[in-house]
């Protein structure tokens, strides 16, 4: 994405993506019912070409709105998340493609004609992968809802190794943590959100990590054994959250004549031991690992064990080097963490670690702050609004673009959200 074509194709790739999440819902499907984790799709599809608007089209140009009238409406801090579902506060889908067409368009036209400077550069990237946080967030929805599964969804196929024996052991070091702040390469190699910056060095003590995540298999030896009313497994928040929730297993677990079902979008399917277990909030991670006599890593713990950056090595970006190939991993909305939590050797980390990238995000015991020294980017509400009670997860999902992700990216959810694909793996105390 550092030249003109490949900042098209990319473009054009996310926008085709949205639509066709957008193009495959009914009519009926559109008018969702309200939910906190998920935003009405027409609206959402409106919001992120918003984003392109304001940030290139009006800032870089001073071009004039689309439609002054709607840029509260389009813009998620000045249009709260319940008044999103009041009928008639923005437009209809067919008003609303227009003005994502000519959005597209116009920003489209604006990378032909322009020289392509390193803060245009910059701006556009930012914008696009704004919309494919959206794809993702439109993507969960389709599962909160229990809807067809997205059109991108295929079988996808990885070989499958025999269960990988104990931990793996990541030795003590100095390993290095985020990104370069003011860097010259800011807008092409060096491209990162803000809570990614000023990378640093942390001295971490060895510890041993598990090479896979935490199986459905392994979660449901957790509910056999009464972990869910075992109230001594469950800090102080989590039991609150569990009373409040009436959990007694993942949120898409159910089970029937003594069988366990998942569901996968709109179909209930036996549940498969080997598979990464997903949809479980903080709390129960938590749980488990107090069942388990295991524990989460620390973000940073987390970090070294996928990148392995030593203060005086190789600095790398994925387990496997600087570039990313979505062959080593399952992302994009594809296979949707449906195989065994042995697949995917070939995206190892350099100690053993699988799947770091993608399946799912992985929660992490630290709480999302800012690194020493940062600074907001262009965006001031990037991670503002996150820092101090949100817990960090690591490495994107099934359900994640492959173009957004790095091993420093940094996402961040409250502890108690269960609907986004996330799961865990963990670390001996």
């Amino acid at each position: 994405m550092n030249d003109q074509q490949s900042l098209l194709s990319a473009l054009d790739r996310s926008f085709e993506r949205a639509l066709g999440l957008l193009n495959s819902l009914s009519p009926s499907q559109l008018e969702v019912p309200y939910s906190p984790g998920i935003n009405p799709p027409v609206w959402e599809i409106g919001h992120a070409a918003f984003f392109f608007e304001h940030f290139i089209l009006q800032k870089l140009d001073g071009a004039p709105p689309y439609n002054p009238a709607l840029n509260d409406v389009w813009d998620s801090f000045e249009l709260a998340h319940e008044d999103r579902w009041e009928a008639g506060v923005f437009p209809d889908k067919g008003n609303t493609l227009k003005y994502v067409e000519h959005v597209h368009q116009r920003v489209r036209q604006r990378i032909l004609e322009k020289p392509l400077s390193a803060d245009d550069l910059y701006l556009y990237k930012y914008s696009i992968f704004h919309l494919n946080m959206h794809i993702e967030s439109m993507v969960w929805a389709r599962q909160t809802l229990a809807y067809s599964p997205p059109p991108s969804a295929v079988n996808v196929s990885s070989a499958a190794e025999a269960r990988l024996a104990g931990d793996v052991e990541v030795p003590a070091g100095r390993y290095r943590i985020g990104m370069p702040a003011h860097s010259e390469h800011f807008a092409t190699e060096d491209f990162c959100f803000d809570n990614e910056k000023p990378g640093f060095v942390k001295e971490l003590k060895s510890f041993r990590m598990s090479p896979t995540l935490v199986s459905n298999a392994e979660y449901l030896e957790f509910i056999q054994a009464g972990g869910y009313q075992q109230d001594s497994l469950w800090g102080m928040a989590g039991l609150k959250w569990r009373q409040r929730c009436s959990a007694m297993h993942p949120l898409y677990w159910k089970q029937v004549e003594g069988q366990w079902l998942e569901r996968y979008f709109d179909q209930w399917l036996p549940l498969q031991g080997d598979w990464p277990v997903k949809h479980v909030s903080y709390w129960e991670a938590q749980a488990w690992c107090n069942f388990a006599g295991r524990r989460l890593p620390t973000e940073f713990e987390w970090e070294a064990a996928a990148l392995g950056n030593l203060e005086h090595g190789p600095f790398t970006l994925f387990p496997w080097g600087n570039t990313m190939d979505d062959r080593r991993v399952d992302m994009n909305a594809t296979g949707f963490a449906r195989q065994s939590v042995t697949a995917w050797p070939q995206g190892d980390s350099s100690f053993g670690c699988r799947q770091m990238i993608g399946t799912v995000w992985e929660w992490t015991d630290s709480l999302f702050f800012p690194y020493n020294g940062f600074s907001m980017d262009m965006y001031p509400f990037m991670s503002t609004l996150q820092f101090g009670d949100h817990k960090v997860v690591r490495g994107g999902s099934c359900a994640t673009s492959s173009i957004l992700i790095r091993g420093t990216y940094r996402q961040a959810y409250t502890p108690d959200r269960n609907d986004v694909f996330v799961g865990f793996r963990t670390c001996a105390r």
